[in-house]
C-alpha cells in the first residue's frame, strides 16, 4: 500500500516538475511574437483563476479567515514572482533566469540570521555558500555578466517575491492556535491566482493587449506554433495541472522527497529550453547550475523546524502550497503544523508547493 502510494506520489511530483518547466518555454515565444510580458502574466494568471473558480467558491470560508495569507500570496507569490521571471526571460535565457530564483533559499536564511537574529546550522551556511558560487558560474561573473544586468536583477526580483511572501506569511501566522483548521492549500491556490488577477489587471491593463496576436503563430527555434496552443499550455497545464499535481504528490510523498523532485523544475526547464529554443548553457554553466541545486537542497534541509509557517497540512499529513515561473514550498511537518521560512522548503519559478511559487 505504502510502495503504491510511494510511486503515484513520485508520478505526480515528476509531472509537477515538468509542467512548471515548461511554463518558460512555452511563455518566452509569446513574448517574441510581441505580446508583453506583463500580458503574458496577466493571460497565465486571469486565465488559471477563470479555471479555479469552483475550488475558490468551496474554500470561501478562507476569505474570512485568511485574508492576508490570501493578500500575500496573490501579490508576491503570484504577481510578483510571475512578473519579475517572465520579465526575466524576455531577456535573459530561460534556465538561468530559473537558476537565480534558486537562490530564494539562502535569501530566507539571511533573513532569519541577520534580521531576526537567529542561528543557522553549518549546514545551512554551506548550502548558501555553494548556492552563491553556483550562480557566480551560471551568470559568468569573470566575464563582466555575460546576461542582461536588468534580466538578473528581474530574476533575483522574484527569488525576493518569494522571500517577502515566506516572511509575511510567517508574520501571520501568530493568530493560529490548538484545534484552528489550517487552510486548505488549494484553496489558497485558487484565491492567490484571483487576487493575482485582479492586482495584474490594474498592473498589465490587458485592453492595451494586441489580442489579434494569440490568433497567429509564434517561432520556437525556427519552428511556427499557434500562439493559442501556448496559451493552452501555459495556463492548464503550467499552472492548473503543476499546482493540483504539486499538492497532491506531497500528500502521498514525504514533503523531503516531494521536494527534492521539485528541483528538477530547474533542470527540466534548462533541458526544454535548450532543445525547443535553442538556449545553450556552456559547461561551466550547467556545472554553476548543478550546485545551485545542490546548495539549496542543503540550505532548505539543514536549518531547525518551527511550528508556525504560512501553510499547513492536515493533521497527519504534510502537503504544500505550490508556487516560477516559477517557483517555490512550505512543506507540511505531518502534525498538522507547517515549517516557518527558516525550515525545509524548495523555491523555483513559480506556486508554492513542494517547491515553487508559480513560475
Amino acid at each position: 500500500m505504502y510502495a503504491s502510494r510511494a510511486r503515484s506520489g513520485l508520478g505526480l511530483a515528476l509531472v509537477s516538475a515538468l509542467a512548471f518547466g515548461g511554463s518558460g518555454v512555452a511563455a518566452k515565444p509569446l513574448i517574441e511574437a510581441g505580446v508583453d510580458p506583463l500580458h503574458v502574466v496577466w493571460l497565465r494568471v486571469a486565465g488559471a483563476a477563470l479555471v479555479m473558480l469552483p475550488v475558490a467558491w468551496r474554500h470561501r470560508a478562507l476569505l474570512r479567515n485568511r485574508p492576508v495569507l490570501l493578500l500575500g500570496f496573490g501579490l508576491l507569490a503570484v504577481a510578483g514572482v510571475q512578473a519579475c521571471y517572465f520579465a526575466a526571460i524576455s531577456r535573459i535565457p530561460v534556465g538561468v533566469a530559473l537558476l537565480v530564483e534558486y537562490l530564494a533559499p539562502a535569501l530566507v536564511l539571511g533573513w532569519v540570521r541577520f534580521v531576526q537574529r537567529r542561528p543557522v546550522t553549518r549546514r545551512a551556511a554551506l548550502g548558501v555558500v555553494l548556492a552563491v558560487g553556483g550562480l557566480a558560474c551560471v551568470v559568468e561573473v569573470w566575464s563582466g555578466l555575460s546576461f542582461d544586468a536588468i534580466g538578473l536583477l528581474l530574476a533575483l526580483g522574484a527569488a525576493c517575491c518569494q522571500v517577502g511572501y515566506f516572511v509575511l506569511s510567517d508574520q501571520g501566522s501568530a493568530d493560529r492556535g490548538p484545534g484552528v483548521e489550517p487552510p486548505h492549500p488549494v484553496g489558497v491556490i485558487a484565491y492567490g491566482l484571483l487576487f493575482g488577477a485582479l492586482v495584474l489587471t490594474a498592473v498589465a491593463r490587458p485592453w492595451n493587449m494586441d489580442w489579434a496576436i494569440l490568433g497567429g503563430s509564434a517561432g520556437m527555434d525556427g519552428t511556427d506554433v499557434p500562439a493559442w496552443l501556448l496559451l493552452a499550455w501555459i495556463v492548464l497545464v503550467a499552472t492548473v495541472l503543476a499546482y493540483v499535481t504539486g499538492v497532491v504528490s506531497v500528500r502521498l510523498l514525504s514533503p523531503a522527497v516531494a521536494g527534492v523532485v521539485a528541483c528538477l523544475e530547474a533542470v527540466i526547464a534548462t533541458v526544454l529550453a535548450w532543445v525547443m529554443l535553442g538556449e545553450h548553457l556552456s559547461a561551466p554553466q550547467l556545472l554553476g547550475g548543478a550546485v545551485v541545486l545542490a546548495g539549496s537542497l542543503i540550505a532548505q534541509s539543514a536549518t531547525p523546524r518551527t511550528p508556525s509557517g504560512p501553510v499547513a497540512s492536515g493533521p497527519g499529513e504534510g502537503q504544500a502550497v505550490t508556487g516560477p515561473g516559477e517557483g517555490r514550498a512550505v512543506t507540511g511537518r505531518g502534525d498538522g503544523r507547517a515549517a516557518g521560512p527558516d525550515t525545509g522548503f524548495a523555491t523555483a519559478e513559480t506556486p508554492l508547493s513542494t517547491g515553487r511559487t508559480t513560475s
